[in-house]
């Protein structure tokens, strides 16, 4: 049966733009009509049309504040223009436009990639699980990339229907040929190719904690002198960033593609304060064989494999445990790439994408289902095994 299933995401960039391309050109390859709306910035928009959706677009800015209406009434005029069987919101701001426009009168379904009340201030706090609590009713499935992240959302308060599938790594993408060696890509970037090199591919903003890595680097400095870093991403915080690093610290910018940033390094490390369950980036660098190391958020241990936790996972908002952990890799090659090995083996096995469309169609089934059956709230769904039922006393 062929589908219609609409896309949407504000976040037009980064990891939620990797993932709605790749689950755009999965659905593609099934052969049903994929429609991406997004923002005309960043590259979602033409990366889904390369990979062979249908691109609409749609305005709108990151945070809540008075464009919303205008917001909502452009996602209503694309629905009725699309007709989706389904509709797929990706991200905190999709997740509240698209619910106000939607209100259940189609199949919904919301992946948060990481809760909207962890990315709010603290006086907003309860003002965002308000909504997303108020919001749960008009999704008829509720996506979370880990164990993790679901779990966070009921304690939350957040009743809903539940599916964790977990993210995925395009394998053929992300799987150099042997010629593409960590010195070969050195050369293309112009990055040295002696000394270690770690590298954090990641928006430059508070959530993904490059203050925190900064702050680790001036110990890592000291125990190794000739170790280098590259911030790779763009990003609001980039001009304070810039101007608190040290020499041996560069700014790689935004790049569309960045597999030799991680053929380049010996280690990636990603130290968030927050993240969507099941960053992309550690992902990505374990399928091209490099050694990660991420801070303890919720889902950060279900992408790893066990012997790896030990070196990989620091607590969060530590500086000398992210210096401890990132030196420890740099000054250990042998035990570096053995770690990568490993960890491209386990993405390999757990983590192809192909899986995550496959499992998504089940999802949409479940949503679909639901909404023909007029049910409201949470309540008991069949997707897989991580489908689970969220009851607030």
């Amino acid at each position: 049966m062929r589908r219609a299933i609409l896309h949407i995401a504000q976040s037009s960039e980064a990891g939620v733009a990797r993932v709605v391309t790749d689950l755009a050109a999965g659905q593609c390859a099934k052969g049903d009509r994929v429609i991406v709306a997004c923002p005309i910035a960043g590259t979602l928009l033409w990366t889904a049309a390369q990979r062979g959706a249908q691109v609409v677009r749609w305005d709108a800015v990151r945070s809540p504040g008075p464009a919303l209406p205008r917001e909502v009434a452009g996602l209503q005029r694309i629905v009725d223009m699309v007709r989706p069987d389904v509709v797929h919101l990706h991200s905190a701001k999709a997740g509240l436009a698209g619910r106000l426009a939607i209100r259940g009168r189609r199949p919904t379904v919301y992946q948060p990639h990481a809760w909207s009340f962890d990315a709010v201030p603290a006086a907003l706090r309860t003002t965002a699980v308000q909504w997303e609590r108020t919001g749960a009713r008009w999704a008829h499935q509720v996506v979370c990339v880990s164990e993790g992240e679901r779990a966070h959302g009921v304690a939350a308060g957040i009743r809903s229907r539940y599916t964790v599938v977990r993210n995925g790594v395009d394998l053929d993408w992300f799987n150099p040929p042997e010629a593409s060696s960590r010195e070969a890509a050195r050369y293309r970037l112009g990055v040295s190719v002696t000394g270690p090199l770690a590298v954090c591919v990641a928006r430059l903003c508070r959530q993904k904690g490059q203050d925190l890595l900064l702050d680790a680097w001036a110990e890592i400095e000291d125990r190794i002198p000739e170790a280098r870093l590259v911030l790779v991403g763009g990003g609001p915080d980039r001009s304070v960033l810039a101007a608190r690093a040290s020499p041996t610290v560069g700014f790689a910018g935004a790049v569309v593609d960045p597999r030799d940033w991680y053929l380049a390094a010996d280690l990636v490390v990603l130290p968030s304060r927050w993240e969507a369950g099941m960053a992309l980036a550690p992902m990505e660098a374990m399928a091209c064989t490099r050694p990660v190391v991420v801070t303890d958020v919720p889902g950060a241990r279900e992408f790893l494999p066990p012997r790896h936790v030990p070196f990989a996972v620091v607590p969060l908002e530590e500086p000398g445990a992210l210096a401890a952990a990132v030196a420890r890799l740099l000054a250990d090659p042998a035990t570096s790439r053995a770690l990568g090995e490993e960890a491209q083996a386990h993405i390999r096995r757990h983590h192809d994408v192909r899986q995550v469309v496959e499992r998504m169609y089940t999802v949409y089934d479940d949503a679909r289902r639901v909404w023909a059956a007029g049910l409201h709230g949470p309540g008991r769904t069949t997707a897989d095994a991580t489908t689970t039922d969220a009851r607030v006393p």
